[in-house]
């Protein structure tokens, strides 16, 4: 059912209401108008006829009181909403009053004469030699009220006819741009973002066109975000393959260099030590150590950066034993800190085995910047790092320190690099990213990697 045909609907309803309640108002006044005419012409009627009857009595030279009844009713003809009846001594009649002739081409329906006819009442007078009988008789004065109330229901079923078809034509008029608004949130919901809608001419529906066009610019906003983080994850994600590419490259190719130059010197410097009687020999045994500590450094050097690119740990024993391995070599690179790492009791490392790389690489790499940031710029003396599995299957992480924090509502945090890639590479996971600091009261990251994310 349409709102159209439903408004206009209740717009019959609530006219047919007013025409029965008015109608019956009208009914009701008929009905106490025609009965106090008809009583009041009763009245008169009886006492015209006892003003008659007083006279005859009065004078019997005119005769017997029920022949001059009779003449005079005679004379007198019909008498409007009245019936008057005489009959002599045995019951026979000699008078009967005529019909009302007033509006005889009227026809009230039964209806109408039921609901507005008034209760007879009848008077009986005894006389000499007879009887007279008068009864209210309210025909004409219903036929006569019939008539001014038929019109009344042709202008009132005329006004109904009208009143419905202008309703119907300003309901059709006004809510026809329900349909261009229809048609846009259809057009929407199939991907097309660009949809927007006129301004419409009444105030409401102009009102829900400008918030659904705000809806589509918001809904093109968060495709565009949705795009991006998509691409920021494909990047990072190539990045990380590079890296581990570029980590692997370096310790199998460099490696085995840096290697045999090692092995090279340390042959030399053997030799060198076994010919030592040997002029120059001493000078090439120094310069054959002194090769051999560079080549040493260098592959320090390079073990160092390819934990940096890509730790090895990662790939062969899991999340939570590189996390301890990380946090380990911070507190041997800053033992004047405090750097903790706990585990919940319901999280092991087998059970991080199944959260995927990707997962795990971010998890990796968002501690790792925030301890950089924590010993860069905190002022700290503990970091403590915390990975939770909840009840419902979210992994929790948590990031503090008791540094000199950060006034987070004046920090514009797409300058600063470090919080806004931890920020993306959570939401790229579908997750929450949350930064609680204050000045001189440290700061606190939460992470928070919904269930189905984790199972992926």
């Amino acid at each position: 059912m349409s709102l159209r045909f439903r408004l206009n609907l209740l717009v019959t309803l609530l006219s047919i209401a007013f025409i029965l309640v008015v109608g019956s108002i009208l009914v009701n006044d008929t009905r106490i108008s025609i009965r106090e005419r008809v009583e009041a012409a009763s009245r008169v009627t009886v006492q015209l006829l006892d003003t008659v009857i007083v006279s005859s009595v009065m004078n019997p030279e005119m005769g017997p009181t029920h022949l001059v009844l009779r003449d005079f009713l005679n004379s007198l003809g019909y008498v409007r909403s009245s019936h008057i009846e005489l009959y002599d001594y045995e019951g026979r009649p000699l008078y009967s009053s005529p019909d009302s002739t007033y509006k005889s081409d009227v026809n009230p329906p039964d209806w109408f004469v039921t609901l507005v006819s008034p209760k007879v009442e009848t008077v009986e007078r005894k006389i000499r030699f007879g009887t007279l009988v008068v009864s209210s008789s309210a025909m004409g004065s219903i036929r006569e009220a019939w008539s001014g109330f038929g019109q009344l229901m042709w202008i009132g079923l005329v006004f109904f006819v009208l009143l419905n078809a202008m309703v119907y034509w300003l309901l059709s008029h006004s809510i026809r741009p329900i349909n261009k608004i229809l048609e846009a949130i259809n057009r929407i919901e199939k991907g097309e973002l660009t949809t927007r809608l006129p301004e419409l001419a009444l105030p409401e529906f102009n009102v829900i066109g400008h918030s659904l066009n705000r809806m589509a610019e918001s809904l093109t906003a968060e495709r565009q975000l949705e795009e991006s983080r998509q691409l920021t994850h494909l990047i990072q994600k190539h990045i990380e393959d590079e890296r581990r590419s570029l980590a692997r490259e370096l310790h199998d190719e460099l490696g085995q260099y840096v290697t045999a130059i090692k092995t090279f010197a340390v042959s030399i410097a053997n030799r060198a030590k076994a010919n030592s009687t040997t002029a120059g020999m001493p000078e090439i045994a120094s310069g054959a150590q002194v090769i051999v500590s560079a080549a040493n450094q260098i592959y320090d050097g390079m073990h160092s950066i390819v934990r940096q690119l890509r730790p090895g740990a990662l790939d062969n024993l899991g999340l939570v034993e590189t996390l301890k391995d990380l946090v380990s070599g911070y507190q041997v690179q800053h033992p004047e800190m405090q750097i903790r790492f706990h585990l919940s009791d319901n999280l092991q490392s087998e059970n991080l085995k199944s959260i995927g790389e990707t997962i795990s690489i971010n998890l990796y790499r968002i501690v790792q910047e925030s301890v950089n940031n924590a010993l860069k710029y905190a002022q700290a003396s503990t970091i403590e790092i915390e990975l939770n599995k909840v009840a419902d299957g979210e992994l929790q992480l948590r990031i503090q320190d008791n540094g000199i924090g950060m006034d987070v509502a004046k920090v514009d945090q797409t300058k600063h690099f470090g919080l806004l890639g931890m920020r993306e590479r959570v939401q790229a996971l579908h997750g929450e990213f949350e930064v609680d600091s204050a000045p001189q009261q440290g700061t606190t990251i939460h992470i928070r990697i919904p269930k189905l994310v984790v199972r992926e």
